[in-house]
């Protein structure tokens, strides 16, 4: 008596949702990565026809159109900014240091702080957006 079925199980695994899963993941990632940097400091930079990168360590100093001093996002106000500047630039062997201004700013407010990296013998770069 052959009692043998003729249809045999095979283990198998449906993949066909596997695609859903991997886009919505990829969709939730792209999202969340451009709303995850809450410590940006919105600034209207001037314009310029040449850009030039900078490869070097370096640090950022922002100042707002309210003229509030921001370096690497950490606030300071103008009294201590000599000392900030100094703190922040110790142990980099050529110092340099990113001005982020707002374009309405006044020439005035960016030649103090110049006068200060000036002052301290640090290199300093405007940073600026292109046409």
């Amino acid at each position: 008596m052959g009692l043998r079925r003729k249809n045999r199980f095979a283990a198998e695994v449906s993949t066909a949702s596997l695609n859903d899963i991997m886009f919505f993941l990829l969709l939730f990632f792209l999202i969340v990565s451009t709303v995850a940097n809450p410590s940006v400091i919105k600034l209207m930079l001037p314009k310029a026809s040449k850009s030039q990168s900078l490869n070097k360590q370096s640090v950022s100093l922002s100042i707002t159109k309210d003229k509030k001093y921001y370096i690497n996002n950490t606030p300071v106000v103008f009294s201590g900014l000599e000392a900030a500047l100094q703190k922040a630039t110790e142990g980099i062997p050529e110092p340099t240091i990113v001005l982020r201004t707002d374009k309405s700013l006044q020439i005035q407010d960016l030649v103090d702080v110049l006068n200060i990296g000036n002052k301290l013998k640090i290199k300093m770069v405007l940073s600026t957006t292109n046409k």
